[in-house]
């Protein structure tokens, strides 16, 4: 998989999450066997620029990998300048959000509600692509509603205006993340267009990645709500794309260290008091699997302390073992 100058090392990417691809998830995700990881969504309104949170989002210093950064806003000339800026923070890529379906971004006419609006994109796509000398690639729907999809349309405007990759959820805005996610449109464009086209949406388990890439003929795989709390998957599909077997499940003993080191990780990059809340979500993805874990989540939830949450983890996996 290539976007522009850069050689991805697989066709395996992890999506942009609001909240949890921050710079620790995006790591964890690389070094699990992601070919790229793309950071949080990044408000081209100058005027939060300055927050904590927006200032964390912009830390790109020696992450591994292709650092693309993606924005999202609706003002061509905001989106141009957040761009700008994000180059040169270290961004090697631009990825622009007209996919995401929250209603807060979009009664901003952000994210997919810009696909209602053609020239507007056409306006947003030009100001980034002319604004940056790095490639910036394009995260859609399949259009509005499912009487309103136009990928086709958008995808043919969007290579017109130089965007070097994009990624096609198989959803529409309104249907959320509700039903199954559909491939026939993702498919349809890429039957339409040259540049590579980027699968996104229920990619859930190595068969059903081989089989998205089998059926729409997309260069790649977005991966993202399945690696919450198993950020190994990336590992898993790479081996059954490379070998068609599937890996053993990681043993517990790896998992335990794996989730130790995202927590000390989230501890250090937030500090004490909030990495200790953002722990909280990742902790409760990592076990949601185990069937005692109930419990144990109200009680870890609970925890103010980071280096009790630790201890907490050790003794749950110990007596994991145990029982």
């Amino acid at each position: 998989m290539r976007i522009g100058q850069y050689q991805l090392k697989n066709c395996l990417i992890a999506a942009p999450m609001a909240g949890i691809t921050d710079r620790p998830f995006r790591s964890l995700c690389y070094q699990m066997g992601a070919g790229m990881t793309v950071s949080e969504m990044l408000s081209s309104n100058p005027q939060v620029w300055k927050t904590d949170k927006s200032r964390l989002r912009m830390v790109h210093s020696d992450e591994p990998g292709v650092r693309s950064v993606q924005i999202a806003g609706s003002d061509p000339d905001e989106m141009a300048a957040a761009a700008k800026i994000n180059v040169a923070n270290g961004a090697q890529i631009i990825d622009i959000n007209m996919g995401c379906p929250a209603k807060k971004v979009n009664r901003k006419l952000a994210g997919s509600a810009l696909l209602r609006y053609p020239e507007l994109v056409e306006k947003i796509l030009s100001a980034v692509v002319n604004a940056v000398d790095v490639p910036v690639t394009l995260k859609i729907r399949t259009g509005w509603s499912p009487e309103e999809r136009n990928c086709v349309e958008i995808a043919q405007l969007a290579e017109r205006c130089g965007i070097q990759a994009l990624t096609i959820h198989g959803r529409t805005r309104t249907c959320l993340f509700n039903g199954e996610a559909e491939y026939d449109n993702i498919r349809t464009v890429k039957q339409t267009v040259a540049i590579p086209i980027i699968a996104n949406g229920d990619i859930t388990d190595p068969h059903k990645a081989g089989a998205v890439l089998e059926y729409t003929g997309a260069d790649a795989l977005m991966i993202g709500r399945a690696a919450q709390g198993r950020p190994w998957i990336f590992r898993e599909i790479q081996h059954y794309l490379e070998t068609g077997e599937l890996l053993p499940p990681m043993p517990l003993g790896d998992v335990q260290r794996l989730m130790s080191e995202h927590i000390r990780e989230l501890h250090d990059f937030y500090g004490q008091g909030k990495g200790v809340r953002i722990a909280r979500k990742h902790v409760s993805w990592y076990l949601k699997e185990h069937a005692p874990a109930d419990q144990f989540r109200r009680t870890f939830n609970a925890i103010e302390d980071a280096s009790e949450q630790l201890e907490a983890l050790e003794a749950y996996f110990e007596n994991f073992c145990v029982n």
